[in-house]
């Protein structure tokens, strides 16, 4: 009995033993992935099949929104004729140069195996188009916003998905400033008017407490915030929660201490399911995340060599209940970053410069579907949308580049 003891105690000392020496070497090889450049994180493939060509000739111009709907119908808009060159054009000339092309709608909506469903937009009856549209977002009651870049567009408008129009809550040409020495009209941002906005980058409608965040924008820096029904204003704030200051501060210079108001553009304000809000500071080269109130919570900085455009241009929040990721769209670095949205840590990269399917030129704004599949556009002269399609959690390099189907 005694020896039968021993052997058993023997058998449960070697099995500790093996147990002890699996944990070492799993460790071993985390380590080793961490050291050699992996970590796991959500991986995805480009479709280069998606979307389909589109019908009459059309081509895009720069495009600059997309967002998907609860149907999984993806909507982009983009700025059409007025970004292509006449060689691109030549079937909308006068008179015609050629049998092909011409600028699509700028509105554009597809379903999700791709197929173009509809377009519309431009100017109207009882509106003011945008001189230079940018950004789209479809609310959960089915109506379609846009902002505008342009020099006057200090306006937001909303329509059903139809193109019917719904709504104008600014209006146009409001912040021109005075006539320069040489007869040049100056624009002057005020990033303190109730009524109207400062160029609007991209809009996100928050449905459970019927509140409409604005980007606000390429000449204010703010983020606004008004009703959804009626465009009034409810409240806006600057960087770090500051009231906003329209001073210009110059070109940003990598080192100097973070700047305390928002550069031109303010790009995006996404809000999470948890209530924060995620403002995309573009060439400030930083994400802020506020409460609702606009009280400032934490900020994270993204290739902060990053000059010109800068690097924070766009976010979308993965689809699991917690939002565990943010994917961002950097058009100056060409590549989408994966970011843990608890720590703003940025965990790897795909993507690289190029006009081949999972490169970019200008990756401007990123949607994301229900099942996880991310969408992007591109701006410049990528004037293009691309589908990348997820394929769970997986060990993957932390700059990936192009992501390629593996089959």
């Amino acid at each position: 009995m005694a020896r039968r003891h021993v052997r058993i105690g023997g058998c449960l000392v070697g099995a500790l033993v093996a147990l002890a020496a699996a944990d070492i070497a799993l460790q071993r090889v985390a380590s080793a992935q961490t050291s050699g450049g992996m970590v796991r994180a959500p991986r995805f493939e480009v479709d280069p099949f998606w979307p389909k060509p589109l019908p009459n000739h059309w081509l895009l111009g720069m495009t600059i929104g997309v967002w998907v709907d609860e149907r999984d119908h993806v909507w982009i808009i983009h700025r059409s004729s007025a970004t292509l060159n006449n060689n691109e054009k030549g079937a909308e000339l006068n008179p015609p140069t050629g049998e092909c092309c011409k600028g699509a709608p700028p509105v554009m909506e597809f379903d999700a195996e791709g197929n173009h469903v509809q377009g519309w937009g431009g100017p109207g009856q009882g509106y003011e188009w945008p001189q230079s549209n940018h950004g789209i977002f479809v609310d959960a009651k089915g109506f379609v916003w846009i902002g505008g870049n342009g020099a006057g567009d200090s306006h937001v408008l909303k329509f059903t998905k139809n193109g019917t129009f719904v709504a104008q809550y600014g209006k146009a040409n409001v912040h021109r400033g005075p006539t320069d020495a040489e007869g040049l009209s100056r624009y002057a941002g005020d990033s303190n008017d109730l009524q109207n906005f400062g160029r609007v980058a991209k809009i996100f409608v928050h449905p459970r407490d019927n509140e409409t965040y604005l980007a606000d924008g390429y000449l204010n820096k703010r983020v606004a915030v008004i009703d959804s029904e009626t465009g009034q204003m409810k409240r806006y704030w600057g960087a770090y929660g500051n009231k906003p200051d329209d001073t210009n501060l110059g070109p940003y210079k990598p080192g100097l201490p973070p700047a305390q108001q928002f550069r031109n553009p303010v790009h995006c304000a996404d809000v999470s399911n948890d209530g924060f809000v995620y403002v995309c500071d573009r060439t400030n080269d930083r994400l802020q995340v506020f409460t609702k109130e606009g009280k400032f919570v934490k900020e994270g900085f993204f290739a902060t060599q990053s000059l010109a455009d800068g690097s924070v241009w766009d976010i979308a929040f993965s689809r699991d209940p917690q939002q565990t990721y943010i994917f961002m769209a950097d058009g100056r670095n060409q590549k989408v970053r994966v970011v843990r949205r608890d720590t703003l840590e940025e965990l790897t990269t795909f993507g690289d410069g190029g006009r081949y399917p999972g490169q970019f030129f200008g990756v401007h704004s990123i949607a994301i579907d229900s099942k996880g599949n991310l969408y992007t556009t591109e701006t410049y002269e990528g004037k293009r949308l691309q589908k990348f399609v997820y394929r769970g959690i997986a060990n993957v390099p932390r700059n990936q580049g192009v992501i390629w189907p593996r089959s």
